[in-house]
């Protein structure tokens, strides 16, 4: 259980990768904006003539504000529809549209149950007395403020959705609704009841949040701390602004009189000090909620994010460098942390968690140190230097952001690097799922055509797929190239080896060839040499003959009658995502399971729902009956054999009672998985549908090579 949670969550956190990687760009044009058309600072500094309102300065800054803010205020949708495609199987197109639906309905809605309980006036207006911070508006829909997480909460059960019926056939009369067709029609109608179950349970985590307020105001120092965990942990959430801005903008975070009047609200009193000439020193109490970003935004993050980068694996450092370099990038100049964060907060919780505690201790030492530095946006350096260092230390005490910031680097870095290497964190970069062995040269290939230079590896890699005409689709997931190919015949494997395959896996017409991270960019290449005019000459390869391949096959039979399906189109995801190795799955017709090759019993797990076995050729198989029959506790399985014993291909391993575990609310799915598949060349499934005990289903190829001076030694 705990491995297949894990499992999801990384799925999770992979998922976010594709929207995490607009959040720097946006995030520098949202900051830079931001901060060159603030009126008070344009005032200040008598730049009126330059960035003033109607210059042509202010607004291209305008435009590079707003398009900035056009990622940041959707982004909650843009989550939805990035965790939908990273979490569905297949069809990702279809799980994105159905995602964008389900988003607005949910929203939708929400804002009718708003409406229909008065929080919401018929003139769209907001009713007074509806606690400040708890009503935004989202893709034009005036909604609950449920942030990042309410898409993620549409991406998931999207996602879950289209995994489970995707694949689902009506009758005749309503065949038209099956398949991926029916996954915006189930998407809308759950997530319309799930809108109005958010309206009566959302509201109670709002109204915690603003009850925490005057806890902060309360407490001195500690209070400091305390605001500071709390805006820091919902940032996943999306609710830190519900908590935040009433100190920012209301009493809540105190009052002051500044130059004949009483301002509110910490950012609103340091501006009215920014335009008063007479202040000697901006309230440390006021910059309180804010001014401790900058320590940890500018030199911890980027702490952490040298760290992810250092533990990463040696391959897969120079992808990861360019994410965090621009995520480091985005924090320090802009203040944007959600590139750094995202990239942890889900496959390696215990580092928020540090995350949450040092940033909480920044707000609080910004406030016993007295320093003062104002923002608009969040704690980049743009806003530090124009409201820290141009302000002068003698109002602002920025100087000793520095020391502390040094330390706050040191301090990410080490714990960061220590926790992810003593806990082996799967942080970028760091992701164990489907790392099988490289292959060993077997041969050098060349392309002798002058005109394909630079397109050798995308041309081996057609060539090993048997050429243009072959190949009718292309798709990836995150380590694999998966096809769909006419003939499944023409695959080369050697010429795949040579392109830097981790491992070839055929099942019917599809075959997938694992590369690793990189295999987005391969994918890319591969499509525009498929489209260009060079992929429809001929090209000869020019190989080391000195070098005979063997091929040494072993089959693996029909171990039950039943019909046999894709290890990949099983309902749990430990299985389904290769997890354990390589195989097949059978949803049996009757509760006999039977030895799938010559071997060796190797296990018979306690609940006696598994029996792990070795072939005479060294495969190592284990047949796990049903899924989630674990919790049976051995009740419906009569085990025949023991370990140690020997069986031949078609012996009787053990019988189960069907009816028994269905009834207990279990799944009959029964996989059979090799565990040592890194050991094999190619894995190819022979057949699908019903079959009868003992038919071949796949076919496990291992290549040796032979010079002709070793065959002679």
């Amino acid at each position: 259980m705990r491995e297949k949670i894990f499992g999801v969550l990384q799925r999770i956190g992979r998922s976010f990768m594709l929207p995490i990687a607009i959040l720097p760009a946006a995030g520098l044009l949202l900051g830079l904006g931001s901060s060159f058309t603030n009126s008070a600072m344009i005032k200040t500094y008598g730049l009126e003539k330059v960035l003033g309102s109607g210059t042509v300065l202010n607004e291209f800054l305008t435009v590079l504000m707003k398009a900035g803010n056009a990622v940041f205020n959707n982004l909650p949708l843009i989550f939805a529809i990035g965790v939908a495609i990273g979490m569905a199987k297949k069809e990702k197109e279809v799980a994105a549209l159905s995602a964008a639906i389900a988003y607005f309905v949910m929203n939708a809605s929400i804002n009718a149950m708003l409406g229909m309980s008065g929080q919401i006036l018929e003139d769209g207006t907001i009713a007074p007395g509806v606690l400040n911070g708890t009503i935004t508006t989202v893709v034009g829909i005036e909604t609950l403020q449920t942030g990042v997480f309410g898409g993620i909460i549409v991406g998931l059960g999207v996602a879950a959705l289209h995994n489970r019926f995707c694949m689902i056939e009506f009758p005749a009369a309503f065949s038209f609704f099956s398949g991926s067709r029916f996954i915006p029609i189930i998407s809308t109608a759950v997530y319309v009841f799930a809108g109005i179950l958010l309206f009566y349970v959302w509201p109670f985590a709002q109204q915690g949040i603003y009850a925490l307020g005057h806890l902060v105001t309360e407490t001195g120092y500690f209070g400091t701390f305390i605001f500071g965990i709390v805006k820091r942990a919902l940032i996943p959430f999306g609710l830190h602004h519900v908590f935040y801005l009433p100190f920012w903008q209301t009493g809540v975070g105190g009052s002051m009189e500044v130059a004949g009047r009483v301002i509110e609200g910490g950012q609103n009193i340091f501006f009215a000090q920014l335009a008063d000439p007479n202040t000697v020193h901006f309230s440390a109490d006021a910059c309180r909620y804010f001014s401790g970003e900058f320590i940890f935004m500018i030199f911890g993050l980027p702490g952490a994010a040298l760290a992810m980068y250092q533990c990463a694996r040696p391959e897969r450092k120079k992808v990861v460098g360019g994410l965090m370099l621009s995520a480091a990038l985005a924090s320090m100049m802009t203040g944007i942390t959600e590139p750094i964060e995202f990239s942890f907060l889900f496959v390696a919780p215990m580092l928020f968690v540090v995350q949450v505690v040092l940033a909480g201790a920044a707000y609080m030492i910004v406030h016993i140190l007295n320093i003062a530095v104002g923002l608009t946006f969040s704690g980049g350096l743009l806003d530090f230097i124009l409201f820290g260092v141009l302000q002068g230390n003698a109002k602002t005490d920025w100087i000793r952001v520095i020391p502390v910031g040094i330390i706050y680097f040191a301090l990410y870095y080490f714990i960061f690097k220590i926790l992810i290497l003593k806990f082996d964190l799967k942080t970028p970069g760091r992701e164990d799922e489907e790392e099988i062995i490289f292959y060993e040269d077997s041969g050098s290939f060349e392309m002798e055509d002058a005109d394909i230079k630079g397109m050798e590896h995308t041309a081996l890699i057609a060539m090993g797929l048997g050429g243009k005409d072959n190949i009718y689709y292309l798709d990836c997931c995150a380590t694999r190239l998966r096809c769909s190919l006419a003939d499944i015949r023409k695959v080369n494997d050697r010429i795949l080896r040579q392109t830097g395959s981790r491992g070839i896996v055929k099942n019917g017409n599809v075959v997938q060839i694992i590369y690793g991270p990189n295999v987005t960019v391969i994918k890319t290449n591969l499509e525009e040499f498929l489209s260009s005019h060079v992929s429809e000459r001929k090209f000869r390869i020019v190989s080391d003959d000195s070098r005979e391949e063997q091929i040494e096959e072993e089959i693996i039979c029909m171990p039950a009658r039943g019909e046999v399906i894709a290890l990949g189109d099983t309902e749990d995801e430990v299985f389904s995502e290769g997890m354990l190795g390589e195989g097949f799955a059978l949803r049996p017709s009757e509760g006999k399971i039977y030895a799938p090759v010559n071997g060796r019993i190797t296990a018979v797990f306690g609940t006696k729902h598994a029996v792990g076995m070795t072939s005479e050729k060294g495969a190592e198989l284990l047949i796990h009956v049903g899924l989630g029959t674990v919790k049976l506790k051995g009740e419906p399985f009569y085990v025949e054999v023991e370990p140690g014993m020997k069986v031949k291909q078609g012996d009787l391993l053990l019988e189960f009672d069907m009816d028994m575990v269905a009834d207990a609310g279990c799944l009959l799915t029964t996989p059979v998985v090799v565990g040592n598949s890194e050991e094999y060349d190619s894995i190819t499934m022979e057949n699908t549908g019903n079959m009868e005990i003992g038919a071949p289903v796949l076919i496990l190829s291992r290549i040796t090579a032979q010079s002709d001076k070793e065959k002679e030694e």
